[in-house]
């Protein structure tokens, strides 16, 4: 099943990672998950037997797990560009978005109060300055939308979901700035999305937003970005990017189900408040007892993007591109690429495509392939039933495109031998749906 490192674009992996749910399926869903790199499950292992005191203690298992925890904080730190301390683990980033939510509200509020003194709070509190204001995208993942969503129908937070462009399918800065009020206190843009894989504006936005903060009044607009589906593909530098708040996903890069959140010096430079109270741990941002397994299995998958990123970014963009090829030879006019937009940058593993006729919606197409395994969009919207995307329709994808949406994500291990088979299997599919229906 593992391979030796050899050349991605000719077609061999190098990472031993060629994952196979069995010799006759080709998997292709890695922007849903990644199967564990081999070197995390070692470094999970070894935590296991040999790190599996209480990190709070001072015996030997115990002191392990610290230093093991430490280690892991300096691989995920230098991987995105912060510091050991900007680092604050969580279950995954469904908690980083959310954490990061409510901090903005709860710094809104705060700022309210001590700013200008009780005169502030009375208008914070009569609508003079407003309830808090949230901007974000109409593209986000469930983690920030519902969020939002569920502060508005609350009434604890005014939301503005901009809307991204229909040509390019990114979030415009103009649109961010115009959407901007006095109570905003939070922009929220994804890095890349995960359908379509179009890379947002966000270093832009963060050098605009800036600049209109040091014109503004306190509370300052705080600045985040999920970059779930960016990290392992492409470079991700949060001082670069001008962000407060990046969440980072584990299983996206291949590590465990477990995440973090950078936070631009928490406490001091930059706000954070937890939303669970415990036993201190995380510096009291996240405490509970630290998963040590897990943050180790994350740690070092870490340092792995850190030391080989190129090699990873420049062979899934080989294969992606032979993929594409592949396609455009195989269906003709007939194949339309969701992810093409003009003026935008894709991650260089994404492949969105519709293959053109009434009788292949993409979950039938999936459903009926013999070797295939991929969705037609996010996995977290699966039990949406049969209607099209409404991210590709937000990026106006027509509705009878959209329908027949193919979500291929390829990875680290994916060869052209894979891209081959997939296709071949695609064309058999469709052959048998529209002679048969």
């Amino acid at each position: 099943m593992a391979c030796q490192s050899v050349d991605v674009a000719e077609g061999k992996c190098h990472t031993g990672l060629h994952l196979e749910m069995n010799r006759d399926r080709i998997y292709m869903d890695y922007n849903a998950t990644t199967p564990l790199d081999p070197e995390v499950i070692q470094a999970i292992s070894t935590a296991l037997e040999e790190a599996w005191g209480n990190p709070s203690s001072n015996y030997v298992a115990g002191v392990k797990a610290k230093a093991i925890i430490n280690q892991a904080r300096e691989n995920v730190a230098r991987m995105v560009g912060g510091k050991a301390e900007d680092i604050i683990f969580t279950s995954g980033g469904t908690e980083a978005n959310n954490l990061v939510l409510h901090t903005a509200l709860e710094h809104f509020r705060r700022s309210c109060r001590t700013t200008e003194g009780e005169e502030r709070e009375r208008k914070c509190q009569n609508g003079s300055v407003g309830i808090p204001h949230i901007i974000t995208s109409n593209v986000e993942h469930d983690s920030v939308k519902l969020v939002a969503q569920q502060l508005q129908r609350d009434g604890k937070a005014d939301v503005t979901f901009v809307p991204v462009s229909k040509v390019t399918a990114r979030v415009e800065v103009e649109d961010v700035l115009a959407a901007v009020r006095p109570s905003t206190c939070l922009i929220s843009i994804m890095l890349a999305n995960n359908e379509t894989g179009v890379i947002m504006p966000v270093q832009e936005i963060c050098m605009r937003v800036q600049l209109l903060n040091k014109r503004r009044k306190q509370p300052r607009i705080l600045l985040h970005t999920d970059a779930a589906q960016a990290l392992g593909k492409i470079p991700v530098d949060a001082c670069e990017l001008g962000v407060d708040y990046l969440t980072i996903v584990g299983h996206k890069f291949y590590a465990p189900r477990i995440g973090a959140l950078y936070t631009n010096s928490p406490g001091t430079k930059t706000p954070l408040y937890p939303m669970l109270f415990g036993g201190g741990q995380e510096r009291n941002f996240r405490p509970g007892t630290e998963n040590t397994p897990m943050i180790a299995g994350l740690g070092k998958a870490a340092e792995l993007v850190t030391s080989n990123l190129s090699d990873y970014e420049h062979g899934m963009l080989s294969i992606r591109s032979y993929l594409e090829e592949q396609l455009k030879a195989a269906f003709k006019e007939r194949v339309h690429f969701n992810s093409h937009f003009p003026g935008s940058d894709v991650l260089p593993n994404t492949c969105n495509v519709s293959i053109l006729g009434p009788r292949l919606p993409g979950w039938k197409v999936l459903s009926s392939c013999k070797r295939l395994l991929a969705s037609v969009g996010a996995a977290c919207h699966s039990d949406s039933g049969n209607r099209p995307s409404h991210i590709l329709l937000n990026c106006g994808v027509p509705s009878e495109v959209a329908a027949n949406a193919l979500r291929l994500s390829v990875g680290r291990g994916t060869t052209k031998a894979d891209v081959d088979a997939v296709v071949e299997d695609l064309k058999v599919t469709v052959k048998l749906l529209e002679e048969t229906d």
